[in-house]
């Protein structure tokens, strides 16, 4: 299994610009079939879904296809595919509809891993509810999840636990089925974020044990939006609020307005386009993908040692916080005595983009005592070796 990454970095317009990309984790370049996709959409002929025109077909076909792309990516049926504008629109909508179903002494259980926007909707719609909020800490050690402070939280008191697949700054990958199976064991739901996680395995949603999980094309090569997966027979339990003449069929009774056709069908496109990285041949979609993401996997596995090695190199001038013995090719790193955003805009002006922040990741700033901005490098399937020693000798440099 392999994958070639010249032919594959010829997809890419962005690329012809001679600059290397580490800021994947905030959002990946577009490969041309992506945009292609788009605009053959959006200049149709297009009009609002319907069963009569070319036009109001080409509309019911995105739709369709879209949730066939993600049933496959996801390993969930068609119809347990939601659209969002964003991963973090998705939760705050979910957040309102499972919050209806909770009463004054349950619990929730968040983790000081994740991302905010797998935090605060949660936190929020708990204070409207009266509803507690318990907490999985971060062994600081290693900069893993504590299960150790998340089992003494669940109780039978527990209506829903929410958790990252793998984090965005960390690249920490918890236990996830672990963590489901002893939510299900008190009869609580677990959501998932997997925004950061999909970029760099094929998800399946059924055997991780989530309930709900959300990701975003847009950080594995497609446009941007959201996307939810849950089994339809959970879906059908919630209610959200809704227009009285719009479909109250799911998935469609969570989808609000006119979708854009356009970016469903770039969303569809990506999915194809990742079942393409390896050339290899496949019965099905999921098949080739599950090929293309085991190539994706250890390409950027490779390219992390690389990184790695190159950065141990470097002494104590660099401190890697990435500790995790299970992560994804992500590296947070701090410089003993410089401003990470200074390296950032030195990096920038060789033409290395890796960027300098928190990221969104306030609970793992905070828990962990972290102050100020740090480095971010983010490998995705079109970085080279290359683009590594650039960014090895840039730091070196402005060190």
């Amino acid at each position: 299994m392999a994958i070639d990454v010249t032919a594959l970095r010829a997809q890419f317009p962005s690329l012809d610009h001679g600059l290397a990309f580490f800021d994947g984790p905030g959002g990946t370049q577009t490969p041309r079939p992506v945009a292609d996709a788009i605009a053959a959409t959006l200049t149709g002929p297009l009009s609002n879904r319907g069963t009569v025109s070319p036009s109001e077909l080409n509309a019911e076909r995105a739709v369709a296809d879209f949730r066939a792309a993600y049933a496959d990516l996801l390993h969930v049926p068609a119809n347990g595919i939601v659209h969002g504008r964003s991963a973090t629109q998705l939760t705050y909508d979910f957040s309102r509809h499972l919050a209806k179903g909770w009463n004054a002494g349950d619990e929730i259980v968040v983790s000081r891993l994740d991302h905010d926007s797998n935090v605060r909707p949660w936190i929020q719609a708990a204070e409207r509810a009266g509803v507690r909020v318990r907490w999985i800490e971060i062994d600081p050690g290693t900069t893993e999840l504590d299960l150790d402070s998340y089992e003494r939280v669940l109780s039978p008191r527990t209506r829903l636990v929410a958790v990252t697949a793998a984090s965005n700054v960390l690249g920490t990958k918890p236990p996830v089925r672990r963590i489901a199976d002893l939510a299900h064991e008190v009869g609580a739901l677990v959501y998932v974020d997997g925004v950061h996680y999909a970029a760099h395995h094929l998800v399946d949603v059924p055997a991780s044990g989530a309930d709900l999980f959300v990701c975003s094309p847009y950080k594995f090569l497609g446009p941007h939006c959201g996307v939810l997966a849950g089994a339809p027979e959970l879906l059908e339990t919630l209610r959200p609020d809704k227009l009285l003449p719009s479909s109250d069929t799911v998935p469609e009774r969570f989808e609000f307005g006119t979708l854009p056709y356009e970016i469903l069908a770039g969303a569809t496109a990506a999915v194809d386009f990742l079942a393409t990285l390896d050339p290899g041949t496949g019965a099905s979609r999921r098949e080739r993908l599950t090929r293309s993401m085991e190539s994706v996997h250890e390409h950027e596995r490779a390219l992390r040692e690389r990184l790695e090695e190159g950065l141990r190199a470097l002494g104590d001038a660099v401190t890697l916080l990435s500790k995790a013995q299970d992560r994804t090719p992500t590296l947070l790193m701090t410089l003993e005595g410089r401003d990470a955003r200074e390296a950032q805009v030195h990096l920038a002006g060789l033409g290395v983009l890796a960027p300098a922040g928190q990221f969104y990741a306030y609970e793992p700033f905070a828990a962990l005592k972290w102050e100020g901005p740090a480095l971010r490098v983010g490998l995705a399937p079109y970085n080279t070796a290359e683009d590594v020693d650039r960014f090895l000798d840039g730091l070196a440099a402005f060190l």
